[in-house]
Protein backbone atom coordinates (compact mmCIF):
# COMPACT_ATOMS: atom_id res chain seq x y z
CA UNK A 1 0.00 0.00 0.00
CA UNK A 2 1.39 3.69 -0.87
CA UNK A 3 1.78 6.66 1.11
CA UNK A 4 -1.09 8.18 -0.40
CA UNK A 5 -3.21 4.80 -0.14
CA UNK A 6 -2.82 4.69 3.84
CA UNK A 7 -3.56 8.38 4.04
CA UNK A 8 -6.90 7.99 2.57
CA UNK A 9 -7.64 4.65 4.07
CA UNK A 10 -6.72 6.29 7.97
CA UNK A 11 -8.99 9.22 6.96
CA UNK A 12 -11.85 7.19 5.60
CA UNK A 13 -11.52 5.66 8.89
CA UNK A 14 -11.47 8.90 10.84
CA UNK A 15 -14.52 9.48 8.85
CA UNK A 16 -16.34 6.86 9.91
CA UNK A 17 -15.33 6.72 13.55
CA UNK A 18 -16.79 10.10 13.89
CA UNK A 19 -19.72 10.61 11.96
CA UNK A 20 -22.14 11.29 14.60
CA UNK A 21 -25.15 8.68 15.14
CA UNK A 22 -28.29 8.29 13.30
CA UNK A 23 -30.43 10.81 15.61
CA UNK A 24 -28.14 12.74 17.26
CA UNK A 25 -29.22 16.30 17.89
CA UNK A 26 -26.36 18.76 15.78
CA UNK A 27 -24.56 20.77 18.30
CA UNK A 28 -25.64 24.39 19.55
CA UNK A 29 -23.75 26.50 17.75
CA UNK A 30 -22.40 30.08 19.48
CA UNK A 31 -21.58 32.49 16.30
CA UNK A 32 -22.93 33.69 13.40
CA UNK A 33 -21.09 35.41 10.38
CA UNK A 34 -21.76 37.87 7.46
CA UNK A 35 -24.83 40.79 7.68
CA UNK A 36 -26.10 43.65 6.08
CA UNK A 37 -24.53 45.19 3.41
CA UNK A 38 -24.87 47.29 0.14
CA UNK A 39 -23.80 45.78 -3.18
CA UNK A 40 -23.32 48.03 -6.39
CA UNK A 41 -24.35 45.66 -9.63
CA UNK A 42 -22.15 45.04 -11.97
CA UNK A 43 -22.19 44.82 -15.67
CA UNK A 44 -23.08 40.80 -16.50
CA UNK A 45 -24.94 40.56 -13.08
CA UNK A 46 -28.24 38.56 -12.10
CA UNK A 47 -29.68 38.01 -8.97
CA UNK A 48 -29.10 34.18 -8.91
CA UNK A 49 -25.37 35.29 -9.68
CA UNK A 50 -25.12 37.81 -7.02
CA UNK A 51 -26.89 35.48 -4.90
CA UNK A 52 -24.38 32.61 -5.45
CA UNK A 53 -21.80 35.18 -4.28
CA UNK A 54 -22.67 35.68 -1.17
CA UNK A 55 -24.68 32.94 0.11
CA UNK A 56 -28.54 34.15 -0.53
CA UNK A 57 -31.29 32.84 -2.54
CA UNK A 58 -31.93 34.17 -5.20
CA UNK A 59 -35.76 34.63 -4.33
CA UNK A 60 -34.62 35.90 -1.12
CA UNK A 61 -32.54 38.59 -2.62
CA UNK A 62 -35.08 39.84 -4.10
CA UNK A 63 -37.79 39.73 -1.16
CA UNK A 64 -34.87 41.75 0.30
CA UNK A 65 -35.11 44.36 -2.31
CA UNK A 66 -38.59 44.19 -3.05
CA UNK A 67 -38.15 43.68 -6.39
CA UNK A 68 -39.78 40.68 -8.74
CA UNK A 69 -37.65 37.86 -8.94
CA UNK A 70 -37.67 38.54 -13.06
CA UNK A 71 -36.48 41.95 -12.50
CA UNK A 72 -33.89 43.60 -14.88
CA UNK A 73 -31.05 44.48 -12.85
CA UNK A 74 -28.42 47.33 -14.14
CA UNK A 75 -24.86 48.60 -13.74
CA UNK A 76 -24.94 50.48 -10.71
CA UNK A 77 -27.99 49.81 -9.23
CA UNK A 78 -27.57 49.43 -5.44
CA UNK A 79 -28.94 46.26 -3.51
CA UNK A 80 -29.22 45.21 0.21
CA UNK A 81 -27.50 41.90 0.75
CA UNK A 82 -28.39 40.63 4.50
CA UNK A 83 -26.59 37.22 4.65
CA UNK A 84 -26.25 36.36 7.78
CA UNK A 85 -25.29 32.18 8.05
CA UNK A 86 -24.88 30.63 11.32
CA UNK A 87 -21.10 28.43 12.25
CA UNK A 88 -21.91 25.19 12.66
CA UNK A 89 -18.99 24.55 15.38
CA UNK A 90 -15.99 26.06 16.03
CA UNK A 91 -12.49 24.44 14.62
CA UNK A 92 -9.25 24.68 15.90
CA UNK A 93 -8.13 24.63 12.27
CA UNK A 94 -9.30 23.41 9.20
CA UNK A 95 -12.67 23.58 6.81
CA UNK A 96 -15.65 22.62 8.22
CA UNK A 97 -18.96 22.44 5.65
CA UNK A 98 -22.17 21.86 5.79
CA UNK A 99 -23.90 20.76 2.68
CA UNK A 100 -27.61 21.60 2.89
CA UNK A 101 -25.92 25.41 4.03
CA UNK A 102 -24.10 25.31 1.23
CA UNK A 103 -21.38 26.79 3.12
CA UNK A 104 -17.40 26.59 3.56
CA UNK A 105 -15.62 27.73 7.02
CA UNK A 106 -12.04 28.17 7.43
CA UNK A 107 -10.23 28.00 10.85
CA UNK A 108 -7.06 28.75 11.84
CA UNK A 109 -5.77 28.87 15.26
CA UNK A 110 -9.61 28.84 16.59
CA UNK A 111 -10.41 31.94 14.99
CA UNK A 112 -12.56 32.02 11.90
CA UNK A 113 -10.87 33.27 8.86
CA UNK A 114 -13.63 32.94 6.04
CA UNK A 115 -16.71 31.76 5.54
CA UNK A 116 -17.36 30.79 1.50
CA UNK A 117 -20.87 30.18 -0.18
CA UNK A 118 -20.13 27.11 -2.05
CA UNK A 119 -21.72 24.39 -4.75
CA UNK A 120 -22.22 20.88 -4.05
CA UNK A 121 -23.71 17.13 -5.26
CA UNK A 122 -27.27 17.16 -6.58
CA UNK A 123 -29.26 14.73 -5.11
CA UNK A 124 -28.91 12.03 -7.73
CA UNK A 125 -24.81 12.63 -7.29
CA UNK A 126 -24.31 13.48 -3.42
CA UNK A 127 -21.78 14.48 -1.80
CA UNK A 128 -20.59 12.62 0.92
CA UNK A 129 -20.18 13.23 4.61
CA UNK A 130 -16.44 12.49 6.56
CA UNK A 131 -13.30 13.56 7.71
CA UNK A 132 -11.06 14.89 4.76
CA UNK A 133 -7.64 15.82 4.18
CA UNK A 134 -6.15 18.13 1.45
CA UNK A 135 -3.73 15.98 -0.72
CA UNK A 136 -3.34 17.43 -3.96
CA UNK A 137 -3.17 21.25 -4.78
CA UNK A 138 -3.12 22.04 -8.52
CA UNK A 139 -3.36 24.48 -10.59
CA UNK A 140 -4.80 24.83 -14.28
CA UNK A 141 -5.70 20.81 -13.77
CA UNK A 142 -6.92 18.97 -16.45
CA UNK A 143 -9.91 17.25 -15.90
CA UNK A 144 -9.67 13.63 -16.78
CA UNK A 145 -13.36 12.76 -16.98
CA UNK A 146 -14.50 9.71 -14.80
CA UNK A 147 -16.03 7.04 -16.71
CA UNK A 148 -19.48 7.36 -14.73
CA UNK A 149 -19.67 11.00 -16.17
CA UNK A 150 -18.77 10.04 -19.46
CA UNK A 151 -21.82 7.59 -19.15
CA UNK A 152 -23.85 10.18 -18.79
CA UNK A 153 -22.70 12.75 -21.48
CA UNK A 154 -23.66 9.83 -23.45
CA UNK A 155 -27.31 9.35 -21.76
CA UNK A 156 -27.72 12.89 -22.27
CA UNK A 157 -26.50 12.86 -26.27
CA UNK A 158 -23.50 15.18 -25.14
CA UNK A 159 -20.50 14.62 -26.67
CA UNK A 160 -18.23 12.16 -24.73
CA UNK A 161 -15.07 13.65 -23.23
CA UNK A 162 -11.89 12.01 -21.91
CA UNK A 163 -10.80 15.07 -20.87
CA UNK A 164 -10.96 18.54 -20.52
CA UNK A 165 -7.16 20.68 -20.90
CA UNK A 166 -6.86 23.52 -19.05
CA UNK A 167 -8.51 26.44 -20.23
CA UNK A 168 -12.21 28.48 -20.45
CA UNK A 169 -13.82 25.31 -21.01
CA UNK A 170 -12.80 23.30 -18.22
CA UNK A 171 -15.62 23.26 -15.01
CA UNK A 172 -12.66 22.86 -12.78
CA UNK A 173 -11.53 26.07 -13.01
CA UNK A 174 -7.89 27.77 -12.32
CA UNK A 175 -7.27 25.73 -8.58
CA UNK A 176 -7.98 22.15 -7.81
CA UNK A 177 -7.61 21.06 -3.80
CA UNK A 178 -7.91 17.15 -4.32
CA UNK A 179 -9.35 15.39 -0.96
CA UNK A 180 -8.39 12.29 0.51
CA UNK A 181 -12.31 11.05 -0.40
CA UNK A 182 -10.97 9.51 -3.56
CA UNK A 183 -12.06 11.54 -6.65
CA UNK A 184 -13.51 14.70 -5.04
CA UNK A 185 -11.84 17.98 -4.55
CA UNK A 186 -12.65 21.75 -3.55
CA UNK A 187 -12.26 23.56 -6.64
CA UNK A 188 -13.19 26.74 -9.07
CA UNK A 189 -15.65 27.19 -11.60
CA UNK A 190 -16.54 28.77 -15.22
CA UNK A 191 -20.08 28.80 -13.94
CA UNK A 192 -20.28 31.05 -10.80
CA UNK A 193 -23.68 31.24 -11.27
CA UNK A 194 -24.07 27.84 -10.08
CA UNK A 195 -22.37 28.52 -6.89
CA UNK A 196 -24.43 27.83 -3.51
CA UNK A 197 -26.57 25.32 -5.40
CA UNK A 198 -26.82 21.43 -5.78
CA UNK A 199 -25.35 21.33 -9.30
CA UNK A 200 -21.76 19.01 -9.29
CA UNK A 201 -21.19 15.64 -9.44
CA UNK A 202 -20.36 16.23 -5.95
CA UNK A 203 -17.51 17.94 -5.28
CA UNK A 204 -17.13 21.35 -3.93
CA UNK A 205 -17.44 24.48 -6.03
CA UNK A 206 -16.44 27.87 -4.70
CA UNK A 207 -16.46 31.07 -6.75
CA UNK A 208 -13.08 31.96 -9.08
CA UNK A 209 -11.96 34.53 -6.23
CA UNK A 210 -13.17 32.91 -3.49
CA UNK A 211 -10.79 29.63 -4.38
CA UNK A 212 -8.11 31.55 -5.15
CA UNK A 213 -7.96 32.94 -2.11
CA UNK A 214 -8.32 29.91 -0.28
CA UNK A 215 -5.54 27.90 -2.48
CA UNK A 216 -3.10 29.98 -1.05
CA UNK A 217 -4.05 29.78 2.76
CA UNK A 218 -4.22 26.07 3.12
CA UNK A 219 -1.61 23.35 2.22
CA UNK A 220 -1.60 19.88 1.73
CA UNK A 221 -2.05 17.89 4.65
CA UNK A 222 -4.67 20.56 5.70
CA UNK A 223 -8.00 18.81 7.15
CA UNK A 224 -11.50 19.01 7.12
CA UNK A 225 -15.49 17.92 7.61
CA UNK A 226 -18.33 17.55 5.78
CA UNK A 227 -21.35 17.65 7.97
CA UNK A 228 -25.15 17.95 6.93
CA UNK A 229 -26.99 20.10 8.73
CA UNK A 230 -30.25 21.70 7.73
CA UNK A 231 -31.16 22.78 10.97
CA UNK A 232 -28.81 25.07 12.76
CA UNK A 233 -29.62 27.12 16.40
CA UNK A 234 -27.65 29.35 17.78
CA UNK A 235 -27.33 31.40 21.51
CA UNK A 236 -24.94 34.06 21.33
CA UNK A 237 -22.61 35.54 23.59
CA UNK A 238 -24.47 39.16 23.38
CA UNK A 239 -27.57 37.09 24.12
CA UNK A 240 -29.31 36.31 20.97
CA UNK A 241 -30.76 32.76 19.88
CA UNK A 242 -30.81 32.53 16.18
CA UNK A 243 -32.43 30.10 13.83
CA UNK A 244 -31.35 28.83 10.58
CA UNK A 245 -33.16 26.52 8.33
CA UNK A 246 -32.29 24.79 4.70
CA UNK A 247 -34.19 22.50 2.94
CA UNK A 248 -33.03 18.74 3.89
CA UNK A 249 -31.68 18.26 0.14
CA UNK A 250 -30.65 14.60 -0.28
CA UNK A 251 -33.93 13.74 2.05
CA UNK A 252 -32.44 12.28 5.02
CA UNK A 253 -35.64 12.79 6.91
CA UNK A 254 -34.88 15.47 9.09
CA UNK A 255 -37.80 17.15 11.23
CA UNK A 256 -37.01 21.17 11.81
CA UNK A 257 -39.50 21.49 14.53
CA UNK A 258 -38.49 18.46 16.37
CA UNK A 259 -34.91 19.24 16.21
CA UNK A 260 -35.35 22.60 17.38
CA UNK A 261 -37.37 21.86 20.61
CA UNK A 262 -34.78 18.86 21.55
CA UNK A 263 -32.02 21.67 21.37
CA UNK A 264 -33.79 23.80 23.03
CA UNK A 265 -34.78 21.68 26.04
CA UNK A 266 -31.23 19.99 25.73
CA UNK A 267 -29.43 23.68 26.76
CA UNK A 268 -32.42 25.10 28.74
CA UNK A 269 -33.33 27.45 25.82
CA UNK A 270 -37.03 26.50 25.94
CA UNK A 271 -38.68 29.47 27.47
CA UNK A 272 -36.59 32.04 26.02
CA UNK A 273 -37.56 31.13 22.58
CA UNK A 274 -40.24 32.26 20.75
CA UNK A 275 -41.68 29.59 19.27
CA UNK A 276 -44.42 31.14 16.61
CA UNK A 277 -41.15 33.00 15.38
CA UNK A 278 -39.88 29.67 14.99
CA UNK A 279 -42.65 28.23 13.26
CA UNK A 280 -42.12 31.39 10.43
CA UNK A 281 -39.04 30.61 9.77
CA UNK A 282 -38.95 26.46 9.43
CA UNK A 283 -41.90 27.46 6.49
CA UNK A 284 -40.29 30.37 5.37
CA UNK A 285 -36.70 28.04 4.82
CA UNK A 286 -34.84 31.24 3.89
CA UNK A 287 -31.93 29.81 4.39
CA UNK A 288 -30.52 32.53 6.20
CA UNK A 289 -30.10 33.24 10.07
CA UNK A 290 -32.96 34.96 11.90
CA UNK A 291 -33.61 35.96 15.57
CA UNK A 292 -35.57 33.88 17.43
CA UNK A 293 -35.34 34.88 20.80
CA UNK A 294 -38.26 36.58 23.19
CA UNK A 295 -35.56 39.45 24.35
CA UNK A 296 -34.24 41.32 21.90
CA UNK A 297 -30.46 42.73 22.20
CA UNK A 298 -32.24 46.02 24.22
CA UNK A 299 -34.44 43.99 26.23
CA UNK A 300 -37.72 44.54 24.51
CA UNK A 301 -39.79 41.75 23.32
CA UNK A 302 -38.83 40.20 20.02
CA UNK A 303 -41.25 40.75 16.48
CA UNK A 304 -41.45 38.37 13.89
Amino acid sequence: MTALARRVFACLLAGLSLAAPAGELPPLARAVTGGDSEYAVRPGDSLIAIGARFGVAAKVLAQQNAIPFAAIIRPGQRLRIDNPHIVPAALDDGLLINIPQRMLFHFSGGTLLAAYAVGLGKPSWPTPQGEFEIVARVKNKTWKVPASIQEEMRNEGKAVLEEVPPGPDNPLGAHWLGLSMWGYGIHGTIAPASVFHFQSHGCIRLHPDDIAELFERVKVGSTGRLVYQPVLLAATGDGRILLEVHRDIYNKGSDPAQTVRELAEAHGLSRDIDWPRVDAVIAAQEGLAREVGRQTRNGSKGTP
